[in-house]
């Protein structure tokens, strides 16, 4: 066994020019879990990854490319990896000896389908296929089903095929591989080539406190919580009948992170019983579910099955839940409708602002889109216009509250190649953060926020981080935006922001133009959202816009005519 120890200092990347630096990406995820995670394995998974430092390099390199492949079933014939520097047979019989291989594996008869071409198993099936009164030139999918009720037992590819068939081996360990790539990813949805397979070093990472406090899994039996709800939700993707995984999924747990897994699964299977006509389990599934998009889904299919009262209760309390204006919209909706069937009277919808428009014809630009025609249109020196869409006011925030999305949260980071938190758009994403929140917005009240701003702009240059996009920050810009939007208006915008991260990240208007001379500071800068012939607003481009009306930001819809007898150039 190898005496080499896990890794504990913040790992690097490896740098594609090395042949096998899909390896020494492997060795780096290994190394963090054994270093952060080692409590969470048994000394038998403990040793196993132990023994995969002992292995020779060429076989280290063979298993890691084993463990990124597809299922664990592989042809020895079709491993080919020259830059292994050895024949890969020399390093599948070391994988053999350290037993991390199973040379002779039972094969089902999808197995085998999988593994072998109609060429190769068409001699083998042959004299079965006659004996049972088919032909023996069936097509691949039709010569399986043929063989399937006379073969349903798995066996070995030698009693299938015959003793001249080419060797297949299974690797062993593929479950500690999964478990490795869940604790490291914290979710099983990325591969392992999302990690091993790229070259992480072009990006610049901010570094995040890594302590047993802020992992997402504490207990073994978390890890084996989220494996259950992963095999769950693979059986609902394979078309297994929701009664039958609603039987095997967990109950509720303590772990926040674990619980908001859980209800994301019990949304799927809610959609999937509706879908199969079982909607007494569709409406236990949204019911048990705390997704944000649950509870919709279920006062819809109980208007559908015409029960009004019961949706009609929900529906009134849910309304003094601080809700995003989503699922604001959507619950009005529902209550209109509810309240025609029962004779009630419909909560009063609040008034719809009027949103300030401008039009302008301009010749039609030769290259470029209706945006950049309108801000160059806008644009003086005096008065400043720049194409920003999302990035802007994105960035502020991002910027503003750099520390606060970065902090060491559970099971916000897993490791330390993490462009933002796992659980940025999580419904508990603020109330986990909201004390550190308010002290970035108190830096908006007593006036010292743009230092905090400026400060990260140039210290955290380059470094990833969800809300900014550093190609479109540049200082003349932040300069402006700092200078020109009212700290309130901040403010006012960024508490938005944080109601629903995932909805109001986008339909922030294309254009910002600026009035630095202006000594008002209500008129001081302007969005503007373009629209070219033929274009209309999206829903949640309105919502920004009556918003934006409610709360006094400068805002307009500027709607766009070509001119017949022109082109700009």
């Amino acid at each position: 066994m190898s005496s080499a120890k896990p890794q504990s200092k913040q790992p690097g990347t490896a740098d594609l020019n090395n042949p096998l630096y899909y390896l020494e990406n492997m060795e780096t995820v290994l190394g963090w879990v054994q270093s952060h995670h080692g409590d969470l394995l048994t000394g038998d998974e403990l040793d196993r990854l132990a023994s995969f430092h002992s292995l020779s390099r060429p076989a280290r390199a063979l298993l890691t490319r084993m463990v990124m492949r597809t299922g664990d079933l592989f042809r020895s014939d079709k491993l080919n990896y020259p830059e292994l520097g050895v024949p890969e047979s020399r390093a599948l019989e070391e994988l053999d000896g350290a037993d991390w291989l199973d040379t002779d594996p039972l094969l089902s008869l999808d197995e085998l389908f999988r593994l072998f071409t109609l060429g190769e198993l068409r001699p083998a099936a042959r004299p079965l296929l006659e004996a049972a009164g088919k032909p023996a030139n069936l097509p691949k999918g039709q010569m399986r089903d043929a063989l399937f009720s006379q073969f349903p037992d798995p066996l070995t590819v030698g009693d299938w095929l015959g003793q001249h068939a080419k060797p297949v081996v299974r690797l062993k360990t593929m479950a500690l591989f999964d478990r490795v790539r869940l604790m490291f990813f914290g979710n099983l949805r990325q591969s392992w080539s999302d990690f091993v397979l790229v070259e992480l070093g072009h990006q610049q990472y901010e570094p995040v406190p890594f302590t047993p406090d802020s992992r997402a899994f504490q207990h073994r039996s978390e890890v084996d919580l989220y494996l259950a709800m992963h095999r769950c939700r693979e059986r609902l993707d394979e078309g297994v009948p929701a009664a039958e995984v609603w039987l095997d999924v967990p109950g509720p747990c303590e772990n926040a992170w674990l619980t908001s897994r859980r209800d994301r699964l019990l949304l799927e299977l809610g959609r999937q019983a509706e879908r199969q006509g079982d909607r007494e389990l569709a409406l236990d599934a949204f019911a048990s579910s705390g997704h944000r998009e649950a509870r919709l889904k279920q006062l819809r299919l109980l208007v559908r099955l015409k029960r009004h009262q019961e949706a009609w209760a929900i529906a009134s309390e849910w309304r003094s839940h601080d809700l995003s204006d989503a699922e604001a919209q959507g619950l009005a909706r529902i209550l209109k409708r509810l309240a025609s069937r029962l004779g009630k009277t419909p909560p009063v919808p609040p008034a719809r602002p009027a949103i300030r428009d401008i039009s302008l014809t301009l010749p039609k630009p030769a290259m470029g889109s209706v945006e950049y025609a309108v801000q160059q249109h806008l644009h003086r020196e005096e008065t400043p216009a720049f194409y920003v869409e999302n990035t802007l006011i994105n960035g502020l925030f991002g910027l503003l509250c750099w520390q606060t999305i970065f902090a060491p949260v559970p099971g916000a980071f897993f490791h330390p190649f993490h462009v933002g938190p796992a659980d940025l758009t999580r419904e508990d994403f603020v109330s986990r953060r909201q004390a550190a929140f308010e002290q970035c917005f108190a830096l908006l009240a007593d006036g010292s926020y743009p230092e905090r701003i400026l400060a990260n702009y140039r210290a955290k240059q380059g470094t990833t981080n969800p809300f900014v996009i550093w190609p479109v920050i540049n200082e003349e810009l932040l300069s402006l935006a700092l200078d020109c939007i009212p700290a309130e208006d901040l403010e006012t915008l960024f508490r938005r922001l944080l109601r629903n991260v995932r909805e109001h990240r986008s339909g922030f208007p294309d254009l910002i133009r600026f009035f630095p001379g202006v000594t008002d500071t209500e008129k001081r800068y302007e969005m503007v959202e373009v629209k070219g012939p033929g274009d209309r607003l999206q829903d949640h481009q309105i919502r920004w816009l009556e918003f934006f009306a409610v709360e006094g930001i400068p805002a307009s819809v500027c709607y766009v005519r070509w001119q017949d007898d022109g082109v700009m150039e």
